[in-house]
Order: C-alpha cells, then structure tokens, then sequence
C-alpha cells in the first residue's frame, strides 16, 4: 500500500501538472466555451481515460519498453507530434459561431469531444512526461500492487482530474457570455492552435 507521503505527494504532482496550462487544459475551455458544460464535461472524461492509459502504462512496465526501444519511443513521438499540428491546424481554422447559451449538444458533438479530449491526451508531450519521467519519482512503481493500482491510483488521478478540469470548466463558464462576438472566438481558437503547435514542436525537438 501506498504511504500518506506518497499519497500526498502524488496528488500534489498530478494536480499541479493538471492545473498549469497545456494542450488538454486549453482545448477544454475553448470546447466549454463553444459547447458548454455537457460538452467539456463530456471531453473531461476522454481526457481522464488517456491519463488513466498512461497512470496504466507506467504502472505496468510498459514504460521500460518505450526506453529500451528507442526507434519506437521516437515513432510514438513523432506520429503525437503531427496530430497536435493537425489539431493546432483546425483550432487555427475554426469558423466562429454564435454561443446559444441554452442549445443542448448533440450526440456527434459530445462523441467527438469525448474523442478530442482521449486523443489530445495520448498526444500531450506533458501527459507523457509526467507519467514517465516525474511519476517514477513521486511514487516507487517496483512496489505498486494491481490491488494499488486499482483501488488507490485510478481513483485518485480520477479525483485529481475531475476537479482540476471541472475547475477549468466552470471559469469557461462563467466567460462564456463575453465570447459570443466572433472576434472573441477567433482569439481563443487561435490561441489553442498557437499552444498545440508549440507542444508538437517541443516533442520534435525532444526527439531529434
């Protein structure tokens, strides 16, 4: 079992990398903003799954795996760093529209919310930095049971997430109606593609 060190330091980890800004982060208030709160909460969870893929990978030793096999950690790399420049691409490209404040989503929209929100993760150079390389430190992986992992990690990184990005989501929100004008709109899209750009030309860079 983990002690209340690890515990605490863990929390305090993941919570701190969740809450300083990065591609998911971004990408949730600018889909809250345009979506509202179904819809981020929505793409919350997608986020949440890909944490929880990499919490798993690390915790499993797949991580090793990715180390040993260098060429393979570098194709993983590059193929994350062109969807961020294809998301940074639309992001860049999107057409405001205007914010009805009572609109319900539909289905397709919060499908592919929920998908954005999975895909951004397993993209984010940060994601996979904190659970390969900070993760190891925090927490003494040799000694993480499937009991641990299951009754212990996930609900805490679910915990974690859900209240840092349920933070994010209400402060869209409450913006929500000072973004209605398309100019508005445009900046806070192309912003986003600004951020996904940069994240995908740091994992270029990290990989050369």
């Amino acid at each position: 079992m983990l002690g209340t060190a690890q515990i605490i330091s863990y929390v305090a980890a993941l919570g701190l990398a969740a809450a300083v800004p990065g591609p998911g982060m971004t990408a949730l208030v600018a889909r809250s903003v345009s979506g509202g709160a179904v819809t981020g909460f929505t793409m919350l969870t997608g986020l949440i799954l890909g944490d929880l893929i990499y919490l798993s990978t690390a915790v499993f030793g797949l991580a090793v795996i990715a180390h040993t096999y260098t060429s393979l950690f570098t194709l993983i790399n590059w193929a994350a760093a062109c969807y961020l420049f294809f998301l940074a691409w639309q992001f860049w490209r999107y057409q405001p529209q205007a914010v009805n404040i009572d609109q319900k989503a539909t289905r397709r929209e919060l499908t592919s919310a929920w998908l954005s929100g999975l895909t951004i993760t397993l993209g984010n150079p940060k994601t996979i930095a904190f659970y390969l390389a900070i993760l190891p430190l925090v927490i003494s992986l040799d000694h993480v049971s499937l009991q641990v992992w299951g009754t212990m990690l996930v609900p805490l990184t679910m915990f974690v997430l859900l209240l840092v990005g349920a933070i994010f989501i209400l402060a869209a929100l409450k913006i929500r109606r000072f973004l209605t004008s398309a100019s508005s709109q445009r900046i806070l899209f192309r912003t986003t593609g600004v951020i996904m750009a940069l994240a995908a030309v740091g994992m270029v860079v990290k990989s050369l």
